[in-house]
């Protein structure tokens, strides 16, 4: 027994982690998800113990010394030895669980079964060959060739252990332990296997819950496997407790404040909420301590130990929540950051806070590869599940979709769990009839949501009351305590590029303000920075003017979001100066300007530019001017017109017919709420609605109803990010630099944190301007970039040219 190895040897010379301590391992770590998960929602009452079981047996079919052979644990040269483990793992399924009934026995056997590999290869071909074709056709002599020889002294001392763990977990298995030679144990895997084929070839019928259930119960082992692999211990401490209430309200008291009545209320509700308060309200603070009387309710009522997601729209302002709520919880290490960027997000904080040699400095390669090592570590925390609370994009959990063996443990673990989406409405109708699709999964799964927002419009609260069965609550800040009023509306029919729109920002300049000007589009975002930039810096000095747009190398954006908050940060004494971006400046960053110019977008996103002027109400009302923007069509979308090539034509124009109407008027959050409801009640207003629920109804049945529970879905992964975050490239004269920073640190992922500094995003469909280098599995991009202007042009034929306004 001491003999046989799950694993390769992870350090030179030190053999691999036994087999029956991986096995123990991940039993064990499924116990402690099972404490966390709870009692899910429409699962059959022996979920959590056909769990166990699998996650006992699933490796158990290592046996063969084909396998061991294949890890370095035998005298022979290692080679690839071509079989599935878990096939074999089948066998002691039928021998140990032989008293239980069949249909329990197939449960296990299917968790176990596809714990690696999908059971058919679905619509497309898959570049892993699926279980059920790689064995489909085999006899059972077939089997017993495939997976002998193996030791029969080791099977039966095996099996023996297997038993006795089994009965010390009080797990239902026989009196006595199986005595069986290999042939019996290959007779047992096929007729398992032939049952599974039997069971989940054909499609379920579409109402069958049991397609849900069998990807709930692979996500359950998968994790385990994973957590136990990765020696991760589960955080059991929720930074979110039941004292914070108490704290928070001490916290105000001490600076002479109460709870707000729309605080108290959230507090106060039980399940679902839609939060609808104005800009510097509490929202966050109430949604915690809605959250808190969530976390209360679950544990109660499903045992659970609820995880926290704190959902945002984009990358920058998840960065900053998890700073946030990091120092609101007094918690740094239990607010996890869950995107795509997580690593280099953890790299740059680990770099930050230092490190214990005081004479290293950042620029030290053994500093910069230790923290790069910690910060993939706590990344991959992350990814397996570690911390009770995460921030991050929805599109993270939307993956859970995609099931399978590498997805379907984030569907486990949002079940029984809390979910707050901030600023629901900054997603365009596709991208947010999925996540109302995910929204309604998760009701079903236990979980409980709230959807918060200054300005939610009306159609969209009655959408997610829809989508959650009705079973939601409204809370408002009351008639009696308004809005400030931070604002005052003017518009200009000259667009914000020409010459009397710069000269109006001139005078700003001139007379000491700090000057927001947000562009549509990069071009025009460059094109008004290199014109304003010089006077500015004339003024105030170097560190006065910035642009900030999407299309920066990672190292520049992290320089220039430095700057501008050293520069522009709420709360700090107010100075003069510049700073022009696009849609990134929207909500990635807690800054507070003078005066805002901006081009003229749909509603909510000017919204979200004029909170970045007199953001703390502490000036009179302050000047916001929105510029008539230029209509134009754009490659993928003839005849279709757009705002300066980026935002749908009519909302835009209806957007602003409201704002000429009220140019020089004060507005507030709940003036603009009103706006938003006459623009979504109109006809343009009724095929969003129709457009919506269409994407909604699609993504569930195309993903959500699991008839099909073990096709491959790989294919569509690649598409899903993109789709999502679109691709990245690295400039073609910084591939050896790339190349060099690969190479940085004890190991392949961490080098790839360093060189990640290097990539710039892209869209999906600028893929097509970028060559593939296969050797450093990179997109590269010849083009102009400058670290202050960021990515100018991309030089490709001329049927694929590129020039920055195109790239939005």
């Amino acid at each position: 027994m001491k003999q046989l190895r799950a694993k390769s040897p992870s350090t030179p010379g030190q053999p691999g982690e036994l087999l029956t301590s991986h096995l123990l391992n991940t039993l064990q770590a499924l116990l402690r998800i099972r404490d966390r998960t709870g009692d899910i929602p429409g699962t059959p009452p022996g979920f959590w113990t056909w769990a166990a079981l699998a996650c006992l047996l699933h490796d158990a079919g290592k046996l063969p010394d084909g396998f061991q052979r294949m890890i370095g644990n035998t005298n022979q040269q290692p080679v690839v030895w071509g079989e599935r483990h878990e096939v074999l793992s089948l066998g002691f399924v039928g021998l140990l669980l032989a008293d239980l009934p069949a249909g329990q026995r197939l449960w296990v056997a299917t968790a176990i079964a596809g714990h690696h590999r999908s059971f058919t290869c679905g619509l497309e071909p898959t570049r892993k060959l699926p279980v059920f074709h790689q064995y489909g056709n085999d006899q059972p002599e077939d089997l017993a060739a495939r997976f002998t020889p193996a030791d029969q002294a080791r099977l039966t001392e095996l099996l023996e252990w297997l038993h006795t763990t089994a009965r010390r977990f009080s797990l239902p298995a026989g009196e006595e332990s199986p005595r069986a030679g290999m042939d019996e144990l290959t007779s047992s895997s096929h007729q398992l296997l032939q049952e599974l084929m039997d069971r989940w070839e054909p499609a379920l019928p579409a109402r069958d819950t049991d397609g849900r259930t069998a990807v709930l119960l692979l996500g359950a082992v998968t994790m385990a496997d994973h957590l136990s692999s990765a020696h991760s211990p589960l955080h059991t401490r929720h930074p979110l407790t039941a004292d914070y209430p108490t704290r928070l309200a001490k916290k105000l008291a001490e600076r002479g404040h109460l709870l707000r009545p729309q605080q108290e209320r959230a507090a106060q509700v039980g399940g679902h909420l839609l939060l609808r308060s104005w800009t510097g309200s509490g929202k966050t603070e109430a949604v915690l301590l809605w959250a808190v009387t969530q976390i209360a309710d679950l544990s109660q009522r499903t045992r659970a130990n609820p995880r926290v997601f704190y959902l945002l729209p984009y990358l920058a302002s998840i960065n900053a929540m998890a700073e946030r709520l990091s120092t609101e919880l007094d918690s740094p290490e239990g607010i996890g950051v869950a995107h795509s960027k997580a690593a280099s997000y953890h790299l740059a904080r680990a770099l930050a806070d230092g490190c214990p040699d005081t004479t290293a400095t950042h620029d030290d390669p053994s500093d910069t590869a230790d923290a790069a090592a910690k910060a993939h570590s706590r990344a991959e925390a992350t990814r397996n599940f570690r911390e009770l609370v995460r921030v991050g994009t929805p599109y993270q959990l939307l993956r859970g979709a995609l099931a399978g063996p590498v997805h379907s443990s984030i569907l486990t673990d949002s079940a029984n769990s809390v979910f707050v989406l901030d600023e629901l409405h900054a997603y365009d109708t596709r991208r947010l009839g999925m996540i109302l699709a995910m929204i309604r999964l998760w009701h079903e799964l236990g979980g409980h949501i709230a959807v918060m927002s200054a300005t939610l419009p009306t159609a969209l609260a009655r959408l997610v009351e829809t989508t959650l069965d009705h079973q939601v609550q409204l809370v408002e800040a009351p008639d009696d305590a308004p809005a400030p009023v931070r604002h005052r509306l003017h518009t200009r029919q000259a667009h914000l590029t020409e010459k009397t729109s710069r000269d109006e920002i001139r005078d700003h300049l001139t007379a000491g303000r700090s000057v927001l000007v947000v562009a549509n589009n990069v071009r025009d975002a460059i094109t008004l920075y290199q014109d304003l930039q010089p006077l500015c810096t004339q003024l105030y000095g170097p560190d006065s003017a910035y642009l900030l747009h999407s299309r920066y190398r990672r190292m520049d954006r992290t320089a220039i979001e430095t700057g501008i908050l050293r520069r522009f940060a709420a709360g700090q004494p107010r100075q003069p100066g510049l700073l022009v971006g696009t849609q990134a400046l929207e909500v990635s960053l807690n800054i507070d300007l003078d005066v805002c110019h901006t081009s003229a977008a749909d509603l909510e996103a000017l919204i979200q530019r004029f909170g970045r002027v007199n953001r703390l109400g502490t000036l009179a009302p302050a000047p916001v001017i929105v510029h008539q923007p230029a209509y134009t069509t754009r490659r993928d979308s003839r005849p279709q017109l757009w705002a300066d090539g980026v935002y749908e034509a009519i909302p835009t124009q209806l957007g602003w017919d409201i704002l000429t109407r009220h140019d020089g008027q004060t507005i507030d959050e709940q003036i603009i709420t009103g706006w938003l409801d006459e623009i979504y009640q109109g006809p343009w207003g009724e095929r969003w609605k129709t457009n919506v629920e269409q994407h909604q109804h699609d993504f569930h049945q195309a993903f959500l109803t699991f008839t099909l529970p073990f096709d491959d879905r790989s294919h569509l992964a690649r598409r899903f990010d993109e789709q999502f975050d679109g691709t990245e490239a690295v400039l073609a004269d910084d591939r050896d630099h790339y190349k060099e920073a690969l190479d940085q640190g004890p190991d392949k992922k961490t080098g790839r944190l360093h060189a990640d500094q290097y990539l710039i995003p892209l869209p999906a469909w600028g893929t097509a301007l970028t060559q593939y280098d296969k050797a450093l599995n990179v997109r590269i991009i010849d083009a102009d970039y400058d670290p202050q202007l960021g990515l100018l042009a991309i030089h490709r034929e001329s049927r694929q040219t590129y020039t920055p306004g195109e790239v939005l």
